[in-house]
């Protein structure tokens, strides 16, 4: 096949498109593993609310809240062990930080199966709300956290990493310029609007809003030129549409990330201040819901 027209462009290996199938198919499996999950908890949390498994004063109702309140209380591990360097022995953060996801999302769960999705008392349903708030403030946490570090364990981005990234995708998406002689102008314009500091605080705000959305239709755009380019191209060499396929996805490829570097770049410092402005909310938070709860136990023990 001749690719001579194509510049740089190279075909991917039959290795690499498996393994892109591979992981394809591994997020799959984990997207329908986790709708059957939550398929499966909301119909045991309908069969809890009409008292069809059990009571709310039952023993199992009580030990289940007991193990949700010791998780929910180890939350508070975490910090500490990120504060206190006595403590670096005892194990990577990566784990501390596992841990403190994991016991952030069942404590809460098994909290809520322990109420039997009611509030009684004037104390339990404090306790209940301030989970539910630290709960949801995690979760919030969490869509922060992933925008400003490499992965879910990885470690946070600076401004010059970002901007690196950006520079090696830029050179990688200039062989995508052949294609088309319109492909480089068009994301030219989208990388000087992404970095643009002029405008009020309303404009930057809808741009740093609608970037990501704008990105993924620009993408589109050029992906769909890209194609039709191919064609034209391979039909002209006499090509097949193998390697249309194969030129495709690596135009594709080499667009979406020079796209999402842009808009990461562009976006990083506005996360890191939301991510700041939320960490000083979320542990007031989390004292609060400590307070709460141990109130609620102690009003449960003596009464």
């Amino acid at each position: 096949m001749d690719t001579s027209a194509l510049g740089p462009m190279t075909v991917i290996s039959l290795e690499g498109e498996a393994k892109s199938s591979s992981e394809k198919v591994f997020r799959g499996a984990w997207r329908v593993s986790i709708t059957l999950l939550v398929v499966l908890l909301v119909f045991l949390a309908w069969l809890v609310r009409t008292g069809e498994l059990y009571e709310s004063n039952s023993d199992f109702a009580y030990n289940i809240g007991l193990i949700g309140g010791l998780l929910m209380l180890s939350l508070l591990l975490y910090p500490l062990r990120k504060r206190i360097h006595a403590l670096d022995r005892l194990g990577k953060m990566e784990t501390w930080f596992k841990f403190h996801m994991i016991a952030g999302i069942t404590g809460p769960l098994l909290v809520l199966f322990h109420s039997t999705f009611r509030t009684g008392s004037l104390n339990g349903a404090m306790a209940l709300y301030a989970m539910l708030l630290v709960a949801c403030s995690g979760v919030i946490g969490r869509f922060i956290y992933r925008h400003i570090h490499r992965g879910l364990y990885g470690n946070q981005l600076t401004l010059a990493d970002a901007s690196a990234e950006v520079k090696e995708c830029a050179e990688n998406v200039r062989s995508v310029f052949a294609l088309r002689p319109d492909i480089e102008p068009r994301l030219k314009a989208f990388h000087d609007a992404a970095f643009d500091p002029s405008g009020s605080w309303q404009s930057r705000a809808w741009r740093f809003v609608s970037l990501r959305w704008r990105s993924r239709r620009l993408a589109k755009q050029i992906r769909r030129d890209a194609k039709n380019a191919l064609r034209k191209q391979f039909r002209k060499q006499g090509g097949g549409r193998r390697e249309v396929i194969v030129n495709y996805r690596l135009a594709r490829e080499q667009v979406d990330r020079y796209l999402d570097s842009v808009v990461k770049a562009s976006q990083l410092s506005v996360w890191e201040r939301l991510f700041s402005y939320w960490h000083i909310l979320h542990i007031p938070f989390l004292y609060l819901l400590v307070f709460s709860g141990v109130v609620h136990v102690v009003a449960v023990h003596m009464y």
